[in-house]
C-alpha cells in the first residue's frame, strides 16, 4: 500500500459489536474520497481512527506513511482538518475568531491571520462583514461554510468531513457544494468525506468507497462504481438525483 491513509487488517469493536474485522483500505492522496453506506456501517469510525480519536483493537492505521502516533497528537492533528455535522462552532467567538483560532494557537502573525481568514471567506463566498458576527447570527449554510474555513485554516494535508453539509435546504446545500468545489480547486488537500447523500458523493467525490456491514463492497472512481453490477451498490445509487 502507498496511500496517504492506509488501514491494514484493521479490527475495531465497541463492546460486543464488531464494526470492522481485518479491514484493508487505502486512500489516495490529492483527491476527494467519499465513504458511503448505511448508518452504522462504520464510516465515521474510520475518520476517528485516521486522526487518533479512536484506536484499532488489532491491525494498524497509517497516516502520512507512518502509524498514527500514540503521543504528540496535538501536533499530528494540526495536519488534519476536521469538519463535522452541526459545525461545532464556538458560540462565544466571532466568525473571524472561530476561523482563525488555530492560527492564533500556532503563533501566526496578525497580518497572516487576517490574510488567511479573508482568503478562505472569499473562497467560500462569505461576506467580509460577517467577521464580527457570532454563530447564532448566521444562517445554517453560513455556519457550515465557517466550519469549513476553520478546518482549512492551517492548510491541512488531510481534510476529514463528517456529514458537514447536512441539515440545510437543497438550494443552500447546492450553493455550498459549488463553493466547496471552488475551495478544493484552490487548496491542494486530500479529502475524506462521510455522507449519507449519494447525490452529494457523486457531485463532490473523485472516488467512492462503499461500506456494508464493516466490509468494503466497492472502491473506485465515481463513474465506475455507478456502473457496478452489485445489487447493494445499485440500490444506493438509486437515490441519486438526475436533475
Amino acid at each position: 500500500m502507498s496511500g496517504i491513509i492506509e488501514f491494514r487488517r484493521l479490527t475495531k469493536s465497541y463492546g460486543q459489536t464488531e464494526v470492522f474485522r481485518n479491514l484493508d483500505l487505502e486512500i489516495s492522496p490529492g483527491i476527494t474520497t467519499g465513504l458511503v453506506g448505511e448508518s452504522g456501517c462504520g464510516k465515521s469510525t474510520l475518520l476517528q481512527l485516521i486522526n487518533g480519536l479512536e484506536r484499532p483493537d488489532r491491525g494498524a492505521v497509517h497516516t502520512f506513511g507512518r502509524p498514527v502516533p500514540a503521543t504528540g497528537l496535538v501536533a499530528f492533528r494540526r495536519r488534519i482538518g476536521y469538519a463535522v455535522q452541526g459545525t461545532g462552532l464556538f458560540p462565544h467567538m466571532s466568525v473571524a475568531r472561530n476561523i482563525s483560532l488555530l492560527g492564533e494557537l500556532e503563533g501566526w502573525s496578525d497580518s497572516g491571520i487576517r490574510a488567511r481568514t479573508g482568503k478562505l471567506m472569499s473562497l467560500m463566498a462569505l461576506d467580509g462583514e460577517l467577521k464580527s458576527r457570532y454563530p447564532h447570527e448566521l444562517s445554517g449554510g453560513q455556519q457550515q461554510r465557517v466550519g469549513i474555513c476553520r478546518a482549512m485554516f492551517l492548510q491541512p494535508d488531510i481534510l476529514l468531513l463528517d456529514e458537514p453539509f447536512s441539515g440545510v435546504d437543497p438550494l443552500t446545500r447546492a450553493d455550498i457544494h459549488e463553493q466547496f468545489l471552488k475551495l478544493m480547486g484552490s487548496e491542494s488537500t486530500t479529502v475524506v468525506m462521510v455522507t449519507h447523500d449519494m447525490s452529494e458523493a457523486v457531485i463532490l467525490a473523485d472516488e467512492i468507497v462503499v461500506i456494508r456491514e464493516g466490509a468494503i463492497v466497492r472502491q473506485g472512481p465515481v463513474e465506475r462504481i455507478k456502473r457496478s453490477a452489485d445489487a447493494y451498490v445499485t440500490r444506493l445509487f438509486g437515490s441519486v438525483r438526475t436533475s
